[in-house]
């Protein structure tokens, strides 16, 4: 297994009809090497200054692994690695990596991190601006080269063999692809000259794409035309002419309304079920809570937690129980019975603390009912991404220890 280096020839195209821009039009050779400032930090395929925001304020008091939370020393250099850190496995995973680094000069981006991504399943990266998200996406994509770690796409080394990672995966941007000066047909027989189609296996395959995501009555008119939601959508297809087994989706439903938004979700699940690995970032939580599989939170250049949604949300502390009374006796009683709870006495209503779990209500119900106390009102609530979220990424972000047995 070859490491990662920031040798140009890692994320050149290896022939002269490799598409490397996320335009789809072909690219022409890099004139420098991709750990340079020239390097082209966002998936619009325009080049941009070296990122900022990258801060010293890292999250390492611990982290999820494999679905167990584990406490951490701050070094990230063993994480996702097996105990003897031999080999990195990729034996059912889309996408392996370990200790990816990037810097920009005195800027490091990515410090170490670790990924695995089942085949079939839909992995996502969360992180605030400037956390790295984009330049990860980049490195699995082969648009730039990790300047340390080692990584598998579909198999495959993208340090020895650029194309063939290139030929199994697709990606859409965060900016639409889509030419506007020409028809939706058009920019999908455009990708399939690009993909070295034969001119009726392309109007094939066009067709077929445009009829999948219901394009067909729209295909004839200019793509400048269309709402975002169908740009979007035909953005996916073009993506999808070559048959690429893994895609990368880098905040795919930015600007688009909720209806369009959970059509792009149905979209991402259908393709799922068809067998293609789908790697999303976005900036929204509920989006990954729908969608994932598994979530990596992403905060100064480190994975700071990784698990399901249900994994993470367990982590952070704040879920209870709120009982509300019309009766102030009875509000009296509870209280009295209740010992733990926070008070509310202007709305007559207890808080008490507990994880939203059945045996966890059972047992609040057991002792109202010892009691003798009857509630007018029980609400549960349980902590969602946002606040792992911002238990994670914030200022003075802290991960309580957690028992492993609350995370299976």
């Amino acid at each position: 297994m070859s490491p990662i280096t920031s040798s140009p020839t890692a994320s050149s195209p290896t022939a002269s009809s490799t598409v490397d821009r996320l335009d789809r039009r072909p690219a022409p050779p890099p004139t420098s090497s991709p750990t340079t400032g020239s390097a082209v930090d966002r998936l619009d395929g325009r080049p941009a200054s070296p990122p900022t925001g990258v801060t010293d304020n890292q999250l390492t008091d611990g982290q999820l692994t494999d679905g167990q939370f584990h406490r951490s020393t701050g070094s990230t250099d063993d994480q996702l690695t097996d105990d003897q850190g031999g080999p990195l496995m990729t034996t059912g995973s889309a996408i392996a990596a370990r200790g990816l680094r990037k810097s920009y000069g005195d800027k490091t981006v990515l410090d170490g991190i670790d990924l695995t991504v089942p085949d079939g399943t839909v992995f996502s990266l969360l992180g605030p601006n400037g956390a790295g998200k984009t330049t990860a996406v980049k490195i699995l994509s082969t648009l730039i080269s990790a300047d340390a770690g080692d990584l598998r796409i579909g198999g495959q080394d993208p340090a020895t063999d650029a194309r063939a990672v290139r030929a199994a995966i697709g990606v859409t941007g965060q900016f639409s692809a889509v030419d506007g000066l020409i028809t939706g047909e058009e920019n999908m027989l455009l990708m399939a000259d690009l993909h070295h189609l034969s001119k009726k296996e392309g109007r094939r395959v066009a067709a077929g794409l445009l009829e999948r995501f219901d394009l067909t009555e729209a295909a004839k008119k200019p793509a400048a035309t269309y709402s975002g939601g169908m740009k979007r959508r035909l953005d996916i297809a073009m993506t999808l002419v070559g048959s690429p087994r893994i895609i990368f989706l880098d905040e795919p439903t930015t600007g688009l309304d909720p209806r369009a938004r959970h059509d792009m979700w149905q979209i991402i699940r259908e393709l799922v079920t068809g067998g293609v690995t789908v790697f999303l970032t976005t900036q929204y939580l509920e989006e990954a809570d729908q969608l994932a599989d598994r979530i990596a939170v992403l905060n100064g250049g480190k994975i700071v937690a990784e698990g399901t949604a249900g994994e993470l949300k367990r982590i952070v502390p704040g879920g209870h129980v709120r009982l509300r009374f019309s009766d102030p006796a009875a509000y009296r009683s509870a209280t009295a019975a209740l010992s733990d709870a926070v008070r509310d006495d202007a709305a007559l209503a207890l808080q008490i603390p507990g994880d939203g779990s059945q045996r966890d209500l059972r047992v609040l119900l057991d002792r109202l009912d010892a009691a003798g106390i009857e509630a007018d009102e029980l609400t549960v609530r349980t902590p969602d991404l946002d606040d792992v979220f911002f238990a994670l990424t914030g200022p003075a972000a802290t991960v309580p220890h957690q028992p492993k047995e609350a995370l299976r």
